[in-house]
């Protein structure tokens, strides 16, 4: 297995953490308070990302890169409704 693996997701992880603070501001919260569907997509990202962290601790590679990629997926997909997928 390449040896850079856990480096790798271990950066995916950071990079999704970095990302999900473009929701910090309080416009963007308010709407997730009141759109179940945001607030549920939202929701799962942030799961699928911890799940990834979880994964990776137990060395378990193959999983927590299929969360973290996930949740990349599930967040891109908001940021792109809300129009801040400049980073995309």
């Amino acid at each position: 297995m390449d040896e850079n693996i856990e480096l790798r997701i271990s950066n995916d992880i950071e990079y999704f953490y970095k990302n999900i603070k473009k929701f910090d501001n309080s416009e963007l919260q308010n709407e997730l308070k009141s759109n179940k569907n945001l607030k549920y997509v939202y929701e799962l990202s942030s799961m699928y990302a911890s799940d990834a962290k979880s994964y990776l601790e137990k060395k378990d590679f193959y999983t927590s890169f299929s969360c973290i990629s996930y949740a990349h997926g599930l967040l891109d997909a908001l940021l792109y409704l809300k129009g801040l997928n400049g980073d995309l």
